[in-house]
């Protein structure tokens, strides 16, 4: 059912996007009310407003706290019209009807991410806002919500195509969002009392994806990828292609030099670290370049012509770097479908969030490398030993348990994961590196876990490894030491687990 909105009820904190509005509403005939900054704000455009105290009878109270918090402004926003006995009441207590609410919200988020002031903070914890929100979205069958500036050009478009008039639907899509606001705001507020992070969906766009997982599954990404990517040339990331990039930012992050790794189903199947950037692609694809195919890469640098060059001569999903040359853009611009992303420092978040049977679950990110270094073995690490050592536990740390990663001057040779045993690991990532002829004499060994008996380092012997490093907390731990003083094999304990599911 149609209906023309006759009055409306204005207070915003966001003032931008918003004389447009005014105008049409006035060249529509639609009385407007409002409060404090937002009335004087339209009494500049030389509009006629009616303040929300001449409504109320009273003035805006304790420092700004309660302005609209009244029966005659509740009223005129629930009243419903085709309900007798809220229509007479409205008329015995001089309520007006107001057909259209156009409110924000006081900038919570932002003001926690800007100060540790409690007083600040607190002070802007909206209380009339959301209260009138949820009353217009509640009854939408009568009102028009408009909770985020987002939504204006929607509105304003109604405004000018229907003269003033909306529908159901338009009224009940507008609640939905109204909604969604609301409960993005009531998560950040409890994020901050609770000293929690769960992620707002609410607050962030609604990207509807080509599919899922697989082409039966729908997919839905909300979030503001443009806060974290510039987005230079190819088609719309996928529900996979997201998964990877993020498994991608996630392990490149872990590097201050220059680094190169190639993703694939979020394992890492390349990865090394040179002087030049196109030194460090060389050597991650050598890593595995089966794998390679239809990957996802990432680079901490900037793309050169000569790098774009060697990259072009693949097929990859997505490219991501710090920067790209012009001419290398050039380079990897040539076919349309291909994804190139400039990485912006943006904050990602801290906690990682899983839907299991009927509940989430929530757990901090797993930060960091080792927390020990307990030198175990036979000798001590060597300086190679030991940089190959804290590269290869930073790389099994980013593969899917039970993981393995083979490391030789910080080049990946050979990796196991997602394997049922921590021996089918190993016993993959050695067929991985004879596979592309790497010679592992002097290879160091990562494992993400312990090693439950002594197995893993008797192969990883036999195949050259002569340094090792896990996290220890086996109660057979002295198995795999002794193996190691016998043999006089390097082996650090970290005491610090990396499983990843």
């Amino acid at each position: 059912m149609n209906k023309k909105i006759q009055s409306a009820l204005i207070s915003v904190f966001y003032k931008d996007g918003l004389e447009t509005i005014v105008q049409q509403l006035h060249s529509l005939g639609i009385t407007i009310y409002s409060t404090g900054g937002t009335q004087k704000f339209i009494e500049q455009l030389n509009i006629p407003v009616i303040t929300a105290e001449s409504v109320t009878g009273y003035p805006s109270i304790l420092g700004g706290r309660v302005k609209t918090l009244h029966p005659s402004v509740f009223g005129g926003i629930l009243g419903r019209r085709d309900n007798e006995t809220d229509v007479q009441e409205m008329k015995q207590f001089s309520i007006p009807e107001i057909d259209l609410v156009i409110v924000d919200l006081y900038p919570f988020e932002e003001t926690v991410a800007s100060t540790t002031d409690e007083k600040l903070i607190i002070e802007k914890i909206d209380i009339g806002g959301p209260s009138m929100i949820r009353a217009a979205a509640k009854n939408h069958k009568d009102v028009v919500v408009v909770a985020s500036k987002a939504d204006y050009s929607l509105l304003e478009q109604i405004l000018a195509e229907q003269k003033g008039e909306t529908s159901l639907e338009q009224r009940r899509t507008f609640a939905a969002k109204a909604f969604d606001v609301c409960t993005g705001y009531d998560i950040a507020i409890s994020n901050y009392f609770n000293q929690t992070s769960f992620s707002n969906p609410f607050g962030a766009k609604k990207n509807v994806l080509r599919y899922g997982e697989n082409p039966h599954q729908q997919g839905i990404f909300y979030g503001n990828l443009e806060d974290v990517f510039e987005k230079l040339h190819g088609k719309e990331l996928s529900y996979n292609n997201l998964v990877d990039v993020d498994a991608a930012v996630q392990i490149i992050k872990e590097f201050t030099e220059t680094t190169f790794a190639i993703i694939k189903h979020t394992n890492v199947c390349g990865i090394a670290s040179r002087n030049t950037v196109k030194e460090s692609w060389d050597a991650a694809l050598a890593g595995d370049p089966e794998s390679a195919f239809g990957g996802v890469l990432v680079c901490n640098g900037t793309i050169d012509k000569a790098t774009a060059e060697a990259i072009n001569e693949i097929f990859f999903e997505v490219l991501i770097a710090n920067n790209f040359d012009a001419d290398a853009l050039a380079v990897l611009q040539t076919k349309k479908n291909r994804i190139l992303l400039k990485q912006k420092p943006a904050a990602l978040p801290t906690h990682q969030y899983k839907t299991v049977l009927n509940g989430i679950l929530t757990q901090q990110n797993d930060v960091g490398n080792y927390t020990d270094w307990k030198e175990s073995g036979g000798r001590e690490t060597s300086a190679t030993e030991k940089e190959d050592l804290i590269f290869a536990n930073i790389v099994c740390k980013h593969l899917k348990s039970n993981a393995i990663a083979l490391v030789k001057n910080k080049q990946l040779s050979g990796k196991g994961c997602g394997q049922t045993s921590r021996i089918d690991s190993l016993r993959q990532a050695v067929e991985k590196a004879k596979q592309f002829n790497f010679d592992l004499h002097g290879a160091v060994m990562a494992s993400d876990a312990f090693f439950p008996f002594n197995d893993c380092v008797k192969l990883g012997h036999e195949a050259g490894i002569t340094a090792f490093i896990q996290p220890g907390g086996s109660i057979r731990d002295n198995d795999s030491i002794e193996y190691c003083k016998q043999n006089n094999l390097a082996m650090v304990i970290t005491g610090l687990r990396h499983f990843k599911h």
